[in-house]
């Protein structure tokens, strides 16, 4: 039996992981919609092609975004974006040079080992895989 010395309860795991994963999905989803729906407005994202590589990202951000914050196919889903994000860090961070934090490439990084461990931990209680397997 090991006993929890932390200052946050054990029972709190659980909807701990649910929060992440819901925060983590609405924060991914942004990139999304700024790119399709131009809010926020991104001036960027402006004249974005629907079928060029941003726009398809664009299209990853959104469909799997939304997956990830209701919980529905999470493991499958953030397999896929875990792998998303690393390709989009190998493409357009590394090759402007080696540390994330000089090339601009945390956030991809951070989304990228996040979302692996979504897939390797699953959901949490809060979604609406976790009431599929109930």
């Amino acid at each position: 039996m090991t006993t929890n010395t932390g200052i946050i309860p054990e029972s709190w795991s659980g909807p701990l992981l649910s929060i992440l994963r819901i925060m983590t999905g609405l924060l991914f989803l942004a990139h999304g919609t700024a790119k399709h729906f131009g809010f926020p407005h991104i001036a960027m994202f402006d004249g974005l092609q629907t079928f060029s590589l941003g726009g398809i990202a664009g299209f990853l951000e959104l469909f799997g975004g939304t997956l990830i914050i209701i919980g529905l196919f999470t493991r499958i889903a953030a397999f896929v974006l875990s792998g998303f994000m690393a390709v989009a860090y190998f493409m357009a961070h590394a090759p402007q040079g080696f540390h994330p934090i000089l090339n601009g490439g945390e956030l991809a990084v951070l989304y990228c080992f996040i979302f692996l461990y979504f897939a390797a931990a699953g959901p949490g209680p809060w979604a609406v895989d976790a009431r599929k397997s109930a």
